[in-house]
């Protein structure tokens, strides 16, 4: 293992400059006007695995974009990992509030990444990422230490709700057969504090519309005198959420996990600072729901929040208009035991319930997901925490993370195997936000760390 670490050290610039030409490419999956791109960086993701020694590469065509597949199949009786990541991403917008634009990555050192991080859009979510996976590999095939069978999937539509990859997976189920699945799409607690995430919220995203008057009204001549949409589904968003962070929809929390005393006293080993965290976004106070931590409510507890809002006139200058419509979005995240269609459903209820008999309103359901939990008695928790604590010479704790992989209780589901949530991001990386990045330590302790849990897991 020591001559595949010692590969690593040599080649690390290499890695930086083949991960900037990904990160040049605009593989927006959102956007329709980006598809040459989407297509583009599927062909270049090919390209790498084929160099770095993978066989059977593929782009495999779906009923959108592309996934790509790869294997090394050395001894059918050794165990096989299934590899996990995307290469599509978000939307860079507002373009305004990048300090450079976001398809030129470059590097520059923060307060966080004294070593300097990757700047660019996708760079922690997740190319910089998944392309750890294809550099780790590379060098376990260079220097001939590969302990385990590998199967590589990346898909191109995993911002937009992974909408062909259940269809892909149930075709291929015999093809992706596999012991293990290893995704790194997350992020540990600090460098001072590596993690493996143990655990994931689940979904529901809704969309919500108010309709009132059959047409946009002059607020002159009807102001004062009909409902206005927007005021009306501001109301209702309000009355989403009582004065002690308690979501108010009937039954919401029906089917929650009670964490044990126990459990949330480990969680909290983390040591949350509410100050670090109120500066690393800018507040000068945080809320939530009373009686938990920040920690606990950004992990093991269900969550609402609007995430878009608007309707009426939104253009330069002044329109004085009642508009017709009003519209938002909402996200909840969700924890074991509920499940994305329950929530949904008991949403709907409730909003229809409080809406004013002089509106309409119409509920109209996005893409969901699953919570998912690794507990940290399995083998593949145990190899994971050993080859991070190799890499980054610290103890590693778990650590479950607010965010949701959808995918994750998917393969499980259909391929019967465990997911490894062993990301290296920081949770200040600002992913989906402008000026996204990812710390150069990070990248590289990533690539450090994937071939030693390769090895601790062949050893079982």
């Amino acid at each position: 293992m020591q001559e595949t670490l010692n590969y690593i050290q040599e080649n690390k610039q290499r890695y930086v400059d083949e991960l900037f030409e990904l990160l040049k490419i605009a593989s927006i999956s959102a956007d329709p006007a980006y598809k040459g791109e989407v297509l583009k960086c599927a062909d270049e993701v090919a390209t790498f695995l084929k160099e770095a020694g993978a066989d059977a590469v593929e782009v495999c065509p779906t009923k959108g974009y592309p996934i790509v597949y790869g294997e090394k199949i050395t001894d059918k009786s050794l165990p096989t990992v299934l590899v996990y990541g995307h290469y599509d991403v978000q939307p860079p917008d507002p373009l305004e509030l990048w300090k450079k634009p976001p398809f030129e990555p470059y590097i520059e050192k923060t307060e966080l990444h004294p070593e300097g991080a990757i700047f660019a859009r996708g760079s922690a979510d997740d190319k910089g990422q998944f392309f750890m996976h294809i550099k780790a590999f590379e060098a376990m095939m260079k220097t001939n230490t590969l302990p385990c069978n590998v199967k590589f999937v990346f898909e191109g539509e995993e911002e937009v709700g992974s909408k062909n990859l259940e269809g892909f997976v149930k075709e291929n189920k015999e093809k992706l057969s596999c012991d293990v699945i290893l995704i790194s799409d997350t992020h540990i607690y600090s460098n001072d504090q590596p993690t493996v995430t143990t655990g994931l919220r689940g979904l529901s995203y809704v969309e919500v519309e108010v309709e009132g008057p059959n047409r946009d009204l002059h607020s002159g001549l009807y102001g004062g005198a009909v409902p206005n949409p927007i005021h009306v589904l501001s109301r209702m968003i309000a009355d989403l959420i009582d004065e002690n962070g308690h979501i108010k929809i009937d039954g919401f929390y029906d089917n929650v996990e009670e964490v044990s005393t126990d459990e949330r006293a480990e969680m909290n080993k983390l040591k949350d600072d509410p100050e670090s965290f109120k500066k690393s976004i800018g507040l000068s106070g945080v809320e939530g729901e009373t009686g938990f931590t920040t920690l606990e409510r950004t992990s093991i507890r269900p969550t609402l929040d609007c995430n878009g809002i608007w309707g009426g006139y939104i253009g330069e200058g002044a329109k004085t208009v009642i508009p017709s419509k009003a519209f938002a979005k909402i996200s909840m995240r969700l924890v074991p035991y509920q499940t994305p269609d329950e929530i949904t459903e008991k949403f709907t209820a409730y909003f229809n319930k409080i809406a004013p008999d002089n509106v309409k309103v119409k509920v109209t359901p996005h893409h969901g997901g699953m919570p998912y939990v690794l507990p940290s008695d399995t083998k593949e928790f145990a190899a994971a925490k050993k080859a991070m604590e190799t890499a980054f010479g610290k103890e590693v704790l778990p650590y479950r993370s607010g965010g949701s992989i959808p995918i994750t209780a998917m393969f499980e589901e259909v391929l019967g195997s465990k997911s490894v949530l062993m990301g290296f991001g920081l949770d200040s990386d600002a992913i989906h936000s402008p000026n996204e990045h990812y710390g150069l330590y990070n990248f590289y302790k990533g690539i450090e760390s994937i071939p030693l849990f390769f090895e601790n897991y062949a050893k079982g």
